[in-house]
């Protein structure tokens, strides 16, 4: 028996006992015989999520615990001594009095709000999972953990202004300055001098306190691009973010200064402009509570829907900026 075309076939000369050919057309197809095709399928375990970044933890310090609080709270003292502490304290023999020092006492609030956000697995997916390989419960986990940290991404770093919040580029209590010029105008030289001024203004607000030496600036990915491919010479081979971050007067007086990018800075100044923000990236001058990580509350089947449905939940609070005058804008960079 021969044949020369696969695609048509007489059944009739087909001898008893003899299997039938498997007809690789429409009509082979249509009558049941593509499920050939997908068994010949290379199969990519990879799940691709989606292309996403936040970078709130790296710019931020985050205290953990505190539970379902409303509040977040923090004291501070202010200290005054009569005549002051120069020529004031200088006392001769016998005296009948002394200067004393007094405290003056005082409590901020910051606002905390919860999360919540839920997963419903339905039943027949998971029984389909064990056949798959591949569990919708973890695969529903990972969206909504992005779901949280896209959240705080947005709470550290603008607020919400439907809730009254505001996050590290928009406290309406830290000075803003222009700049001078923008960075692809100026040169190498010239940004530094722009970045050094920003943190001497800061360091001086707040009294040449070792402690409060800005160590942290962000700025949009555009600029931060800019000076970290951009040599500071033809002939150098140096470019000019390393040369900010050897040069900088923070270096000089012993801090370590980062210097990174952030999408939320891009059109985050007056009037839209490009906003860099330089501050003191330490707990005890800016801070965010993660009161209640997030926690898996509780989960119920649902009979009505077919589903086991489970709820998260999360307590955080909003920026708390202890000291407004160690954290300075610049915009227009």
């Amino acid at each position: 028996m021969a044949y020369k075309n696969m695609g048509t076939f007489d059944l009739g000369s087909v001898g008893a006992g003899q299997a039938k050919p498997v007809a690789m057309d429409a009509a082979g197809i249509a009558s049941g015989q593509a499920f050939l095709e997908s068994e010949l399928e290379k199969r990519d375990m990879l799940v691709r999520t989606p292309l996403t970044s936040y970078t709130y933890t790296r710019d931020i310090p985050i205290r953990v615990g505190g539970g379902w609080a409303e509040y977040v709270s923090a004291m501070n003292v202010g200290y005054g001594v009569t005549g002051g502490s120069g020529d004031g304290v200088i006392q001769a023999g016998a005296v009948d009095g002394i200067p004393l020092v007094q405290a003056n006492f005082g409590k901020d609030l910051w606002k905390t709000h919860l999360v919540s956000v839920g997963t419903r697995v339905f039943w027949v997916d998971m029984q389909r999972g064990n056949m798959t390989g591949r569990n919708m419960d973890t695969l529903l986990r990972d969206g909504l953990r992005l779901t949280y940290d896209k959240h705080m991404d947005e709470n550290v770093y603008v607020g919400f202004a439907r809730y009254g919040s505001t996050g590290l580029l928009n406290n309406a209590d830290v000075t803003v300055t222009p700049a001078a010029k923008t960075f692809a105008a100026a040169t190498p030289d010239e940004i530094l001098e722009m970045i050094n001024t920003a943190i001497l203004d800061a360091w001086e607000a707040s009294g040449y306190d070792l402690d409060a030496i800005p160590n942290h600036i962000i700025m949009p990915y555009e600029q931060f691009n800019y000076i970290a491919t951009t040599r500071i010479g033809q002939l150098a081979e140096k470019t000019i973010l390393t040369f900010l971050l050897e040069n900088n007067v923070a270096k000089q007086n012993g801090a370590d200064l980062f210097i990174g990018a952030t999408a939320w800075a891009k059109g985050a100044g007056a009037s839209s402009a490009d906003r860099m923000a330089v501050y003191c990236n330490k707990e005890r001058f800016v801070a965010v509570d993660e009161l209640v990580p997030l926690t898996r509350a509780m989960t119920t089947p649902n009979a009505e829907r077919f589903s086991y449905d489970t709820a998260y939940a999360a307590n955080v609070s909003e920026v708390e900026l202890f000291y407004n005058q160690t954290m300075i804008y610049v915009d227009g960079i």
